[in-house]
């Protein structure tokens, strides 16, 4: 086994034991309530790949482009030529990995579905990448199951699998992806509470985001493997989670071979309006590592437009998606038992929720523009007063998610399939209110910045810019506090939508929540109050911070090549306390329209859809939005700053 630990020793570099060095939300930040989140997306970045295997055009057929896919040798592109390819079929990435399919551009290359691919007997995609074994944990469909019988400290990356319950260990190899898991908490600790019981601590029972009982899952790559039984494994990244305990059965599970990994979509549209079929995803990818999809505009997809399931580091950016079905429960993106992964740069528009998290550990949305959360309930309902925020947490198992720089409507991390732990928000600007649709000049109900329901605990919310001017008329709503829920910045620890509900209300929420350096329009003024600080915890406490200074990210060494637009450079930082003179109006000059949201405002029209939302379909490409940059220099410190210290 010596050959295959020096091989990974340099993939064992990227992940340094978790915590263990310093990070840009150091100080800020207790170590036991952030990870490094420098690694999500793509290892290493999405490789620019120029060496073309084959190239299509237009009146080629589903079949002939997966045929291309499949005898494309690895590094190598499928181009697709610019036209408008009609297919009756789904393009399927079957069991094949290192191979990019590009088009000419997403004004140029128009792939539209009258039929999706079953996709391994799924739901349905217009492009599916999968593996050969396609299980899942949801349905108990996986192949192989261990014991996990040491290794739990945070940070450890080397565990030991004991009994195999199913399958065999002979299928586990280097580069394979596995689960690790355990029984969920069968009542609320008062700390960590992992837990999707109806009745207990959701509203509606699990997702199936993980095996049953068993909502909170890390998958991980392995690494190494030594021993004859039992085994000794390698995984990185190491473990995150501070609650594996042995009372709880910890286990780890797994598919047999190695995942697709290494295959990206490229600068194409996907068009589903022609589909007129329930519940076909536009990007499926089931078992997934280092993919990507990258300048893609996806359109009317009648489900989720990009579902990532048991996938890790995967990338969605420079991208474009409009339209959903009408229904509750239709996204954007959705992360579903996975971990790592990057959700970066994007425009949603007219969706019911542009990024959603259904079990992911450590994944980043970041610096996407969102707007009209179209939503109404039922595909018959006409609940158009109700607002969906646009950054997610919805299922038992999210945990060290990041949110930064984002500019829509708001974060929600609700109690509809189970509790969420340790997520952070930094540095987005969220008004807290939609102003398309609703009857009265936009919606009214759930019309909040941040929302998070009972049993979503341990939060760091720092430099955000929050509220909508003249319309938030009271702080924080809560069960102890009052006050009009609606016009709230924040609703805190309700176990219903903005009151009691089936749930009980959780004091927890906010007393275990980490306010710092907020701006928000009820206030007008930002925010660095002691008492906001969760100091006095047992367990999970943040030191009050020594500094008002903050970094210009969380997860960026410095300004992205992106970041230049035709119409101007966003300052970088582009939102916070220590921003001045921003182009955002009503939030004190501390808010600057992002990349994003000025290649939403100034691209063109797409004429051939007529009747659609807001602007209109965008004609999108990102490489008419976005360019090179040459770096900047951090603002310095404002001097106006309102502190209140108790």
């Amino acid at each position: 086994m010596k050959f295959r630990k020096w091989v990974f020793f340099a993939i064992i570099l990227l992940y340094p034991p978790a915590r263990v060095n310093a990070q840009a939300w150091s100080g800020i930040i207790s170590s036991s309530r952030a990870i490094d989140w420098s690694k999500a997306g793509v290892i290493g970045g999405i490789p620019n790949r120029t060496t073309i295997c084959a190239t299509l055009n237009p009146g080629a057929t589903a079949s002939q482009i997966n045929s291309a896919i499949a005898a494309c040798p690895s590094g190598q592109v499928v181009k697709l030529n610019a036209g408008t390819y009609s297919l009756s079929g789904g393009i399927v990435f079957s069991n094949k990995s290192n191979v990019t399919l590009r088009g000419a551009g997403p004004d140029q290359t128009i792939l539209a579905f009258s039929a999706g691919g079953g996709c391994a007997g799924w739901s349905g995609a217009d492009v599916c990448l999968m593996t050969t074994d396609t299980g899942d944990a949801g349905d108990q469909n996986y192949s192989n199951a261990a014991s996990w019988t040491a290794g739990y400290s945070v940070g450890t990356s080397s565990i030991t699998l004991g009994s195999i319950s199913k399958g065999s260990i002979g299928s586990l190899q280097v580069g394979s992806q596995i689960f690790l898991d355990q029984l969920d908490d069968a009542s609320d600790t008062g700390q960590v509470f992992v837990c999707s019981t109806s009745g207990m601590c959701s509203t509606s029972g699990s997702s199936n985001n993980g095996r049953p009982g068993r909502g909170q899952v890390q998958p991980v790559q392995v690494t190494s493997i030594s021993g004859s039984g039992p085994w000794t494994i390698g995984i990185t990244p190491g473990i995150r989670m501070p609650n594996i305990a042995s009372g709880h059965s910890p286990e780890a599970w797994w598919d047999n071979g190695l995942p697709i990994q290494s295959d990206g979509i490229e600068s194409l549209t996907i068009d589903n309006t022609p589909n007129s079929a329930c519940c076909v995803n536009g990007i499926f990818i089931l078992n997934g590592h280092n993919d990507w999809v990258k300048n893609v505009r996806s359109i009317n997809a009648a489900q989720k437009h990009v579902w990532l399931y048991q996938t890790t580091h995967t990338t969605i950016r420079d991208s474009y998606f409009y339209g959903s079905q009408p229904t509750s429960d239709h996204y954007a993106t959705d992360n579903f038992v996975t971990a790592d992964n990057l959700i970066e740069n994007n425009i949603f528009q007219h969706i019911g929720f542009p990024m959603m998290n259904e079990g992911c550990v450590g994944c980043v949305g970041s610096y996407n523009y969102g707007l009209d959360d179209y939503y109404t309930g039922t595909p018959t309902g006409t609940a158009t007063d109700w607002q969906q925020a646009g950054s997610y947490q919805h299922s038992v198992g999210d945990a060290f998610i990041l949110w930064e720089g984002n500019q829509d409507i708001g974060m929600t991390s609700d109690n509809v399939h189970g509790t969420s732990n340790f997520a952070t928000a930094f540095r987005n600007y969220w008004n807290g209110r939609d102003m398309a649709g609703g009857s009265n000049g936009g919606k009214t109900s759930q019309t909040n910045a941040v929302i998070l329901n009972s049993y979503n605990r341990f939060y760091n919310i720092i430099g955000n810019v929050l509220g909508t001017s003249g319309y938030h008329t009271n702080y924080i709503s809560s069960a102890t506090s009052g006050g009009n829920c609606a016009t709230s910045i924040y609703a805190l620890g309700w176990g219903g939508n903005c009151g009691s509900g089936s749930l009980p209300n959780d004091a927890l929420v906010t007393s275990t929540l980490m306010l710092w350096g907020n701006y928000d329009t009820l206030n007008a003024a930002t925010r660095f109050v002691s008492t906001e600080v969760p100091i006095n915890l047992g367990s999970f406490a943040n030191a009050l911070p020594l500094s008002q200074v903050l970094p210009s990210s969380f997860y960026l060494s410095s300004k992205p090549s992106w970041w230049a637009t035709p119409w101007g450079t966003p300052a970088w930082p582009v939102n916070g306390p220590d921003v001045a003179g921003g182009n955002v109006s009503g939030v004190g000059g501390h808010a600057n329209n992002i990349p994003a949201a000025l290649c939403y405002a100034n691209s063109p029209i797409d004429t051939g859809y007529s009747g659609a939302a807001d602007r209109g379909v965008l004609l999108f490409n990102a490489d008419n939005c976005y360019g090179t940059s040459t770096g900047s220099t951090p603002p310095a410190p404002p001097t106006n700053l309102s502190v209140v210290v108790h």
